[in-house]
């Protein structure tokens, strides 16, 4: 007779993370989009762009969590601290967008864009199931 997997305390934690971290990564680049619009001469993105940094932060607070509730759960416990570390620079990166420090704004955009896309690389990737000895 087989042995049956042992069911994973962290499972449906990993995929509601995945989810939001895929939204969180569609806002992401919309502001990017957002922001390109308006420096191409379409100033009235400036005012969307404003709105989604709103919606870019609650979300990253809705996937850190969800990281959290993972480690909680059972599950690896990086997600967290990458995600820690994403919503403490959107912060960075709203009040650099609010007081026009576009030195700071831009460069900082990329950098949470390239993390933003690693840990939602790093979160698709298939997982190991823990199964009977």
């Amino acid at each position: 007779m087989e042995d049956k997997p042992v069911p994973v305390r962290g499972r449906w934690p990993l995929a509601v993370l995945r989810v939001t971290a895929s939204a969180h990564a569609v806002a992401v680049f919309g502001q990017a989009v957002f922001a390109g619009r308006y420096l191409s001469g379409d100033y009235d993105m400036l005012g969307v762009h404003a709105t989604v940094a709103d919606v870019v932060t609650s979300v990253g607070l809705a996937q850190l969590a969800c990281a959290v509730v993972l480690w909680w759960r059972g599950g690896v416990r990086w997600p967290t601290w990458v995600s820690l570390l994403l919503v403490l620079g959107e912060i960075g990166q709203y009040l650099a967008g609010q007081a026009s420090a576009l030195d700071l704004h831009v460069p900082l955009g990329v950098v949470l864009a390239i993390l933003t896309t690693v840990l939602l690389v790093a979160l698709w990737r298939p997982q190991p199931v823990a199964v009977a000895a």
